[in-house]
């Protein structure tokens, strides 16, 4: 386990799941293509709890076919999802006021993700963030995502980041991995999706149950 950094200079951050509680607008996507090829609808909490893994995850909860059938029903679903991605999707209760926080204290955020770009590009502007963010790197921003810490590593790279003194937040194993291997302080929130499984199982250097803890940990002067 690494030490938590003296004078951090920025916290990078999955988005969804750790961010984002964008669940309802996949599912909701899914439920309207279920609809247009007659196919039943799988139930809500079976889709929220593999969104980490993407879009073939989320279209397997409905599917059992296999990838390269996924793949192309892929599009059309992503068409829907992009439609109405800001309906319901909006930040995890107490991520506002961290992102508040770490503004006032001179800590830089971005944002690290496997969703496609052209997604994470519109959904990072209408929920308002597109100014405020350092860096965004996408899934499809390199030829490799995370788990590979290369980029975590771009982030850093983009914001003028030392990775020694960043942390990366997230709700899945990959993040940890990626957060690890780049020699950034990781974090494992709770609050997200996990992917089924147990965030003290992923060797992360710490582990967070609300966004106020991982202010907290940072010992942040709270906004006036």
């Amino acid at each position: 386990m690494k030490s938590l950094p003296k004078a951090p200079q920025g916290v990078l951050f999955d988005l969804d799941g750790t961010l984002l509680d964008s669940a309802p607008d996949l599912h909701a996507a899914l439920a309207e293509y279920c609809a247009e090829v007659d196919a039943p609808v799988p139930p809500y909490a079976m889709v929220r709890e593999v969104v980490s893994r993407g879009s073939r995850a989320i279209l397997r909860c409905a599917f059992e076919e296999t990838d390269e059938q996924l793949l192309e029903r892929m599009p059309r679903y992503l068409e829907l999802y992009h439609s109405m991605m800001c309906r319901h999707t909006h930040p995890f209760e107490g991520i506002d006021a961290l992102l508040d926080s770490l503004e006032a204290n001179g800590v830089a955020w971005g944002i690290v993700t496997n969703k496609p770009g052209y997604l994470t590009d519109d959904l990072v502007r209408q929920i308002g963030w597109g100014e405020r963010v350092c860096a965004v790197v996408s899934g499809d921003t390199l030829p490799v995502r995370k788990p590979d810490p290369a980029p975590v590593l771009l982030a850093c790279e983009r914001a003028g980041l030392d990775p020694a003194r960043c942390l990366f937040v997230g709700d899945d194993r990959r993040d940890v991995q990626a957060g690890n291997a780049a020699g950034l302080y990781s974090v494992a929130v709770h609050w997200g999706y996990l992917d089924g499984g147990n965030p003290q199982d992923w060797g992360a250097d710490a582990l967070v149950e609300h966004p106020r803890e991982l202010a907290e940990l940072l010992q942040l002067k709270v906004p006036v």
